[in-house]
């Protein structure tokens, strides 16, 4: 078992690439990973680390850090969602 499968053994492969495009977008906050997949934040930013490459990690770091939307206490109470409403339209 690899360092990976350890850390997360809950995950497949499919998972953990769904986790780092949901923490790609800009829209979805951690608590909408944490509820689907039980992730805290900190797992999260743990998996990004030993997923992406050291440059695209700390790309990622630097676009996340204080976003009101990646927090939901940050967030405007008026928002109700945990992704954009045109994220998941039909192709």
């Amino acid at each position: 078992m690899s360092t990976q499968q350890a850390d997360a053994p809950h995950l497949s492969e499919d998972d953990r690439a769904r986790i780092i495009e949901m923490a790609w977008e800009d829209r979805t906050p951690f608590e909408a990973i944490d509820a689907q997949f039980a992730l805290s934040e900190q797992a999260v930013i743990q998996l990004m680390r030993r997923e992406l490459k050291p440059n695209s990690f700390r790309r990622w770091r630097k676009r996340v850090n204080g976003r009101k939307t990646k927090h939901l206490q940050l967030r405007s109470k008026t928002v109700q969602r945990g992704y954009c409403p045109t994220q998941y339209k039909h192709r």
